[in-house]
């Protein structure tokens, strides 16, 4: 499970989108491949926004990348985006998209959408950093997992107890034998 990519959009009905903030983590690729890969993900996240309708959200898969969109659309025409591999769980990709847009409304003016180059918002690092594990991020996911690994731990009680009480039977049948030949007056 990884974020490759988190980008929050202007994205104006019938116009071309344009990057407002993103942030990426191509380390996982060679040295080589990264400049060619970063710009795969912004074309991607670019073409999936400009195909996604004003208050939807959707998710489009390309090879091993899916990503993952909500195009908030309203006064203020947002949308985030974010590009994983396909083993990311949607529930906690599309929580964090809402999360990132409500934080990027409160932290930046509209008045500063018409120059990208002037906004900052280095927060949306710190997210992709954050949500890499999706377990971590999201608290029912991590509820589930607390949940799993309770169940593991049942699971060896029982069956421990289920050997106990073998044992136990075991040892009763012995003490019996041993003591059957004694009567006790």
């Amino acid at each position: 499970m990884k974020i490759f990519s988190l980008s929050i959009v202007l994205s104006p009905p019938g116009s071309p989108s344009t990057v407002l903030s993103s942030a990426s983590d191509v380390s996982s690729f060679s040295f080589y491949q990264r400049g060619s890969v970063s710009e795969f993900l912004t074309f991607f996240s670019r073409t999936v926004v400009d195909r996604t309708t004003q208050g939807q959200r959707q998710s489009v898969q390309e090879n091993n990348y899916t990503a993952h969109v909500y195009n908030r659309g309203g006064a203020e025409q947002l949308a985030a985006i974010i590009v994983t591999d396909q083993e990311y769980p949607v529930r906690p990709a599309f929580s964090l998209l809402t999360k990132v847009l409500d934080e990027f409304i409160a932290k930046v003016p509209q008045s500063s959408f018409s120059n990208p180059s002037t906004i900052s918002f280095p927060d949306i690092q710190t997210y992709i950093s954050k949500y890499q594990d999706p377990r971590q991020a999201d608290a029912i996911m991590r509820v589930q997992q607390e949940l799993d690994e309770t169940k593991i731990v049942l699971h060896k009680t029982i069956d421990g107890s289920n050997a106990l009480s073998a044992q136990s039977k075991m040892f009763y049948k012995t003490a019996k034998k041993q003591n059957s030949c004694c009567v006790v007056m």
